[in-house]
């Protein structure tokens, strides 16, 4: 993979340079946010490792104008913060991931495996539920002919939902289907994915296709009536 990282920690950006480089990866280093978020829009990354606390522009500014821009290559934020309201922030600026400072590099390794996994060999087939259509080829998404821009981890949620629908999926469930293996989820951060989706598969007040199933979970599709 082509990685970029954003980090100004010159120390650590060269420890995951050499890192990423000895597991087969080609990397880009840039040390501040206006720079990382220039080149990341004029490259071609298969993922992007950004540092939440940048010189001249901070890293949530970053993904957020990534996003805006439709730039959808998966993002792992780093942070030295450890609160949820700071995890929840970051992911609803539009990152994938997030990973705290400090942490060792085969968590990193693994985390970016797990959101650019999709992206490998995406299945070449259409999934339909209602009026929502995924392409399994391109991960584009859209809800009645009108394209809905996902970030790669929502884009995930939305096919295991996709490819569920109908059934009751628990929180566990969720998290083996999505997460990498003993990897410990903040308390909401499913919550968190799962108000997004909402909100960006209804921008214009449209039938929610997300359901909370009181104590159980969550069910896709349709509204069921009595």
């Amino acid at each position: 993979m082509r990685i970029l990282v954003v980090e100004d920690d010159v120390r650590l950006a060269e420890v995951l340079r050499r890192g990423l480089t000895e597991s087969g990866h080609s990397v880009d280093v840039e040390h501040d946010g206006l720079r990382g978020q220039a080149v990341a829009l004029g490259g071609s990354f298969d993922a992007i490792v950004l540092d939440v606390l940048l010189p001249r522009r901070d890293g949530l500014s970053v993904v957020r104008e990534l996003r805006r821009r439709a730039l959808r290559t998966p993002v792992l934020l780093l942070t030295a913060r450890d609160t949820t309201d700071d995890t929840i922030a970051g992911l609803d600026a539009g990152a994938d991931d997030y990973l705290r400072k400090p942490f060792v590099f085969r968590e990193l390794d693994a985390r970016l495996r797990t959101i650019t996994r999709r992206f490998e060999a995406p299945p070449q087939r259409e999934l339909r539920c209602g009026d929502v259509v995924l392409d399994g080829g391109s991960r584009h998404v859209r809800r009645a002919g009108v394209p809905i821009q996902l970030t790669a981890r929502e884009t995930a949620f939305l096919e295991y939902f996709m490819l569920n629908a109908g059934l009751v999926l628990t929180r566990p469930m969720i998290e083996d289907a999505l997460w990498e293996p003993g990897r410990d989820t903040e308390s909401n951060v499913i919550e968190v994915y799962v108000r997004r989706l909402r909100a960006k598969l209804s921008p214009a007040g449209e039938p929610a296709l997300i359901h909370t199933v009181r104590g159980a979970g969550y069910r896709f599709g349709e509204a069921r009536h009595p």
